[in-house]
């Protein structure tokens, strides 16, 4: 049946007259009454009505209720419910409402011509013309779970279809001019003058009267306003003069006329208008929570306290009001731009943890609220978005229902996680940051785990599903990495964790959540440690990640060496190792093998004899801590090349340098090069294959970084230049580089060098190619550094059966000049590479050389008897190949190892048996003077004695 009008009579439709006549009845508050509260679906009929002269429509069917059926049962108890049932009585179905007398002010009928059409087959016709963007309730009921109530029924229409007549607009304003200059004592009073300043609003656009009348008259009006709303009961939410209250803003504000902000009286409304809806405990409950918890977020203007207070009381009324508010707004909002939310996503994160709340009354009426909440929201959505970029809302709105398909709204309260696949397409950057972190304030929520279970549920799911579209990522690290340590839920844990790792796995957080993570003390606590070692992505993101964690640590080596080190480089370091323990990258860590074993190899080099007070620590970053003087930048290097080793199933090269003390020579400052030569032939031996691959990421490497960064890399290469794989290396990135290191101001380099043509010589091949470089390696022969000459002779004596007679003769001099070096092992190899020179001379050069090998028989006769044993059988052995060149037989007694002063026979024969042979050919006491010097006192001895002259016991 037709419900009645307002008013005393039947008007005919269009009529104009206005009706002041007033309800004999008086409003009652619920406590006064002892009935339910009457719910914002009376309130809107009450508007409804009194807008209409048509006679008002049948009541439509209620709407089907999600909640449980017990639920509905106990909410349907009447008069019977307990006290603190009561105050929430009305917040259910929209027929929870309470007859009363009404009166009717003529206003528009009921009609769909001024709504906005939200009708998603409708968004076709936008590509066609973008300028016509209509929309109507259909569009959003095409959507599964949306209720299915006409615009009329549900968002108020704002407009009309017949203007109010001048003589009702004349009328109207005197009255409520009455009224800003008297009291408003009794409800049907203000009711009265509620009713008729709203009607009054709706001549807004066409009559400039009432547009002058109300602009004079806001800060009256709000005033008013202010009053009514103090004079209403507390906790009376849902009392008529304050529903009127709420469609009379609303009405204003869709012309325009905006109460609750712009100035501080307006704003003292809108902050007693929240109030007054909260219908919670007093201010002084929130100032206990203050007290508790000081730097809380706690504002009497919101309902966050309450909602996510600890006590179920407090939290199931909060609920409530917060899903009355939600249906109200669904109903009455006016939906005019600049209308939108400012913390939607908070609002959207705080209703799926409510719905997720231990307490069954809670969930349900979270999830009420969530219900009317995506009403709201995808009518804001679509009138607020921009028009070019329609298409992307259409998907987004398609998304959404095939979503709500899958799943019908009621599930929001089992399943709170679905909430977010839900409202997450319609969020935006700053929306989607809101939600993140208000879900994260839930894993503070340690007395109701299955709290924390949503919240992690809710995290995973948004992050998941909205992919690259957020913002403040270090932002959301940072309170991520704060709240693991309160949460003790392996699932949650296993959750938060797999957050960290979706963000770090898109290439556009990659970075972004690296140099986050890399901000925080090391060696990293047990949390940020389970962090690292547990980080599950996908297969094709593991290398992509560890390469990025291992550039960080790159980029360090790139720049000249500083004064300190920088922090970053011993956090990825650790990282890395934990990373290596964790092995959740293992494909990875195999694939970007060579570059990590390099990388932190040479890390190891940059760390030696450094403590961590070498290192440029961010400020602040210990605060409060200390550092144990045994955590060092080598420690953190050298664990991790160690896991690396055997992660990556190097067991044996891990042995090798266990067996030979490789770890020490690694972190000696004079020996790094050795530990490096060890491992490089360990892993050349070993695994052949890994150490190819090493070898082939070297060559475009080792020209790059700073001397540290060189010396390594270079070190690790010429050792695998023993590989036949070498010799497919072009020859500018073999032999041309070395012959560069052969010149290079840093003698390592040209040890380095020497060494790797060493190596090279054992391909035959290889041999004419480094012919060239003789030049440069006999100049070398000249150096003071022992180890650069005596490798020079090593390569020497593998190249001079090729050497041209030119070049061999100039060695040969210079070999000369080596006899009765201070250094042993030089005068002994240069000994015997004048030996090998001498053996290579063709039969047709032995006449140009002969004068050279007769010289150098007095000096190898002398220093047969050196004290050093190796020196003296070399010499011997050396004279012996020169007699044999100038095809003398040598007498027995040259190879006597006793010394000669104790055996003056055989120095006699020795003696004897050289004059004669080097008569005329050799100046023996010019020889002889020449080493005399420079030579040690048992060759001192052989001297005299060989040479028995007067002129010569001058010089001992």
């Amino acid at each position: 049946m037709p419900l009645p009008r307002r008013g005393r009579g039947p008007r005919p439709a269009g009529s104009r007259g206005a009706s002041t006549s007033l309800p004999l009845a008086t409003a009652h508050s619920p406590r006064r009454a002892g009935r339910r509260a009457p719910s914002f679906s009376h309130a809107q009929r009450l508007t409804r009505r009194r807008h209409s002269s048509e006679q008002v429509p049948p009541e439509p069917e209620p709407q089907a209720d999600f909640r449980s059926e017990k639920w509905l049962q106990d909410r349907a108890g009447g008069d019977a419910r307990s006290p603190r049932q009561a105050p929430r009585a009305g917040m259910g179905s929209r027929h929870r409402i309470c007859g009363r007398g009404e009166v009717v002010i003529p206003y528009a009928s009921d009609n769909d011509s001024g709504s906005v059409d939200l009708q998603l087959s409708n968004l076709e016709d936008i590509k066609k013309d973008p300028s016509s963007l209509e929309v109507t309730d259909s569009d959003i009921f095409d959507i599964p779970g949306i209720p299915q109530e006409s615009l009329t029924d549900g968002f108020r229409p704002l407009t009309h279809r017949d203007p109010l007549g001048e003589a009702i607009v004349e009328r109207l304003i005197p009255s409520i001019q009455e009224f800003f200059n008297g009291e408003l004592k009794s409800e049907p009073e203000k009711l009265t003058f509620l009713r008729s300043l709203s009607s009054l609003s709706q001549t807004l656009p066409y009559d400039e009267t009432t547009e002058s009348f109300i602009r004079s008259h806001i800060t009256d009006i709000v005033h008013i306003l202010h009053r009514l709303v103090v004079e209403e009961p507390l906790h009376s939410v849902f009392s008529p003069v304050r529903q009127e209250v709420f469609i009379t803003i609303a009405d204003l504000s869709y012309q325009n006329v905006h109460l609750l902000f712009g100035s501080e009286d307006r704003a003292e409304l809108f902050s007693l208008i929240m109030k007054s809806i909260i219908t919670l405990p007093s201010v002084t409950s929130l100032t206990q929570l203050q007290e508790i918890t000081p730097s809380g977020p706690y504002n009497s203007e919101h309902m966050d306290p309450w909602l996510q207070s600890a006590k179920d009381p407090e939290r199931e009324r909060a609920a409530a009001s917060m899903a009355q508010v939600l249906k109200c707004s669904s109903r009455h909002l006016s939906l005019k731009l600049p209308l939108r939310f400012q913390r939607l996503g908070h609002l959207v994160a705080l209703m799926a943890l409510l719905c997720g709340d231990p307490l069954t009354e809670v969930a349900e009426e979270a999830a009420e609220g969530t219900h009317y909440l995506l009403h709201i929201t995808l009518k804001l959505k679509y009138i607020t978005h921009d028009k070019k970029n329609h298409q992307s809302l259409k998907r987004a709105m398609k998304k959404c229902r095939e979503l709500l398909e899958l799943y019908s709204i009621k599930w929001f309260y089992s399943c709170p996680f679905k909430i977010a696949q839900v409202f997450e397409v319609f969020l935006d950057s700053d929306e989607l940051y809101q939600f993140v972190m208000t879900t994260l304030d839930g894993l503070k929520n340690v007395k109701h785990p299955c709290t924390q279970q949503s919240a992690g549920e809710l995290l995973i799911t948004l992050v998941k599903n909205a992919e690259s579209r957020f913002e403040k990522v270090p932002e959301i690290m940072d309170v991520i990495c704060a709240r693991l340590s309160i949460i003790s839920q392996p699932t949650v844990r296993h959750q938060i964790i797999n957050t960290v790792s979706l963000f770090i796995s898109r290439p556009k957080y990659t970075d972004v959540v690296i140099n986050h993570l890399l901000c925080h003390p090391v060696p990293y606590d047990r949390h940020l440690a389970e962090l690292w070692r547990t980080l599950e992505v996908e297969l094709p993101s593991t290398t992509w990640i560890l390469w990025r964690l291992l550039r960080k640590l790159q980029k360090c080596h790139n720049v000249p060496t500083q004064e300190k080190m920088a922090y970053v480089a011993v956090a990825a370091t650790d990282a890395l190792y934990e990373v290596f323990v964790g092995n959740r990258l293992r494909a990875a860590t195999f694939r970007l093998f060579p570059q990590l074993l390099m990388t932190l190899l040479i890390q190891i080099h940059h760390s030696i004899d450094l403590t961590m007070s070498d290192v440029a620590i961010p400020s602040g970053l210990y605060t409060g801590q200390e550092m144990s003087s045994e955590v060092t930048p080598l420690c953190f290097a050298i664990q991790a090349t160690k896991t690396l080793l055997l992660r990556t199933w190097c067991w044996q090269e891990f042995h090798i340098m266990e067996k030979n003390k490789g770890w020490a020579l690694l972190e000696g400052k004079e020996c790094h090069l050795q530990g490096v030569s060890l491992l490089a032939n360990a892993l050349l031996e070993r695994n052949h294959l890994l150490a190819h691959k090493v070898m082939y990421l070297l060559v475009p490497l080792l020209n790059r970084g700073n001397d540290k960064h060189k010396l390594t890399s270079a070190g690790f290469f010429v050792e695998l230049l023993q590989s036949p794989v070498a010799r497919r290396l072009p020859s500018i990135y073999s032999v041309a580089r070395l012959r560069d290191w052969l010149h290079h101001g840093n003698n390592l380099f040209k040890n380095l060098a020497l060494r790797g043509l060493h190596n090279l010589l054992r391909h035959q091949e290889m041999s004419e190619d480094i012919k060239s470089l003789l030049p440069s390696i006999l100049d070398l022969l000249c150096e003071t550094d022992e180890k650069v000459v005596l490798l020079a002779i090593q390569i020497l004596l593998q190249l001079v059966g090729i050497m041209d007679f030119t070049t061999l003769t100039d060695m040969m001099r210079t070999l000369f000049s080596l006899f009765g070096d201070v250094r042993p092992d030089v005068h002994r190899f240069s000994m015997t590479l004048f030996g090998a020179s001498v053996k290579s001379v063709k039969y047709t050069d032995k006449k140009g050389v002969e004068n050279q090998v007769l010289d150098s028989l007095v000096p190898l006769l002398l220093y047969s008897q050196d004290e050093n044993d190796a020196v003296a059988e070399e010499s011997r052995r050396v004279l012996t190949i020169c007699a044999q060149f100038l095809k003398w037989r040598l007498p027995h007694e040259v190879y006597c190892r006793d010394p000669w002063y104790i055996s003056p026979r055989e120095v006699g024969t020795v003696c004897k048996f050289f004059g004669k042979k080097c008569k005329g050919k050799v100046n023996i006491l010019a020889q002889t003077l020449m080493f005399f010097k420079n030579a040690k006192l048992p060759v001192r001895r052989a001297a005299v004695l060989f040479v028995g002259t007067k002129k010569i016991r001058s010089f001992l």
